[in-house]
């Protein structure tokens, strides 16, 4: 944990269906083995329909609310790049890391004008943000485990692995194994596949 920040506050954004929800259980009880506080909210809408769904988890000492302040987040991870922009009022040019998985899930049409490209999206941020990386985590995991779904511990585990969040691979590890029992053996192998396939 930061000497000189007693919380470390963690955004995720996504649509229904890309398990953000499991994500923030996996961070929170990560964060509980290691000995901290931790507080967790939710927000979803029409999730199951690809609606926007955001989770924030606060660990630390001291954590009375859920709720992270605007302008306190310390790492952004955006697992739709869209969704990336609806977090900006999180982030601090001083300390928030953005972490983007490079994917879409739809790209709808206003008139003749698309949504906008992973440079663009960056463009909007960088300004608002101490650094932003981009990693194309669903293709690979899609390609190398054949489930994109496997994304977000593949995103958490790189982060982890990464020193992005304080909190250790160990636990996050056991964390998976509490959270994810079907499906346990692939969502091993994407968390595995993140210490060397993680680049930002």
């Amino acid at each position: 944990m930061k000497k000189n920040n007693r919380q470390f506050n963690i955004v995720l954004s996504g649509v229904g269906g890309q398990g953000l929800i499991t994500l923030g259980n996996i961070i929170a009880e990560a964060g509980f083995l290691g000995g901290n506080e931790v507080k967790m909210s939710e927000l979803h809408g029409l999730s199951q329909r690809g609606g926007s769904v955001a989770v924030q988890v606060r660990l630390g000492k001291g954590v009375f609310s859920p709720l992270i302040p605007q302008g306190e987040a310390d790492l952004i991870l955006a697992m739709e790049r869209n969704e990336a922009l609806k977090s900006g009022h999180f982030s601090s040019k001083k300390k928030t890391i953005f972490l983007i998985n490079d994917f879409e899930i739809y790209s709808p049409s206003f008139g003749n004008q698309k949504l906008p490209g992973l440079g663009k999206i960056i463009s909007e941020i960088k300004p608002f943000a101490k650094k932003v990386h981009s990693i194309k985590a669903s293709d690979i995991v899609q390609e190398r485990l054949g489930l994109g779904i496997l994304a977000g511990v593949f995103m958490l585990s790189g982060a982890v692995h990464k020193g992005l969040i304080p909190i250790s691979p160990a636990n996050v590890l056991k964390a998976i194994k509490n959270n994810v029992p079907r499906g346990l053996e692939l969502n091993e192998k994407a968390f595995f596949l993140a210490k060397d396939n993680f680049k930002t």
